[in-house]
């Protein structure tokens, strides 16, 4: 459904450093910075950028927007939250843990990113 997402960061340094840090829990390598300052991880199922608003404006994080990656295990989820915490990112929510709805169990992670977007680590357990 997607092809990318690109979110703004306002000191993109940091961000590259945090999104370094957590993808590579997820097995996926540094982000490449193009000569517009624009930072991107490529993966076979799509691409995550970073970049500094074109408007000039600070990067401000959407209200009620969550970004959600795909975690193969809890020990991923809580490597990727681990990382994030030390890397400038903060937690929010509920510690991680699982949690039950209406889609069934799900082990959960969330941190906010440096510029204060709203991430989170999903892995759906096993029924």
């Amino acid at each position: 459904m997607f092809s990318h997402i690109m979110v703004g960061a306002n000191d993109t340094a940091a961000s590259k450093t945090f999104y370094d840090a957590t993808f590579a829990t997820m097995g996926i390598g540094p982000g490449h910075q193009d000569d517009k300052g624009r930072v991107f991880w490529m993966t076979p199922g799509g691409i995550f950028a970073i970049t500094k608003p074109i408007d000039g404006n600070p990067a401000c994080n959407g209200n009620g927007s969550t970004i959600g990656f795909a975690m193969a295990s809890p020990e991923m989820a809580d490597a990727w939250h681990a990382a994030g915490v030390a890397n400038g990112g903060t937690t929010c929510e509920d510690p991680p843990g699982v949690r039950s709805g209406a889609t069934g169990a799900m082990y959960l992670a969330y941190l906010r990113d440096p510029a204060g977007n709203k991430l989170c680590a999903l892995h759906r357990m096993a029924k």
